[in-house]
């Protein structure tokens, strides 16, 4: 069972997200409500992937991600972020980021970046 970190602000995402996810096979290890606890947590729980809301109080999700990145240069993060944030997602890309999932979604939009990391 393949382990993620979930790291959104909202309460509500994060639980929206955990449940696609474990209904899917996925472990839920832990979440995180800002950048700072997402690369806290990253550290401690080690999950082989991380979804990464990018707007967030405190260290946003992009420069959560070049945190990790400089950590671990093989994490895998899937940027969450609200319609019309297009810049926002290309800035998250070129960071590092393995995929994006653009709010509302639907669980088959959540699924598809999912598979894209192609844990083999």
């Amino acid at each position: 069972m393949k382990k993620v970190l979930i790291a959104d602000d909202a309460i509500f995402m994060r639980k929206v997200l955990a449940d696609i996810l474990v209904k899917n096979g996925y472990e839920v290890v832990g979440e995180a409500s800002n950048g700072r606890d997402a690369v806290e947590k990253y550290l401690l729980l080690k999950p082989e992937f991380v979804t990464m809301d990018i707007t967030m109080p405190g260290m946003d999700g992009i420069e959560a991600l070049q945190t990790i990145k400089r950590i671990d240069k093989n994490c895998k993060v899937i940027m969450v972020s609200a319609m019309g944030q297009e810049e926002m997602i290309n800035d998250s890309i070129r960071a590092g980021a393995k995929g994006f999932i653009v709010k509302p979604f639907r669980e088959g939009d959540v699924l598809q970046q999912v598979k894209k990391l192609n844990f083999l």
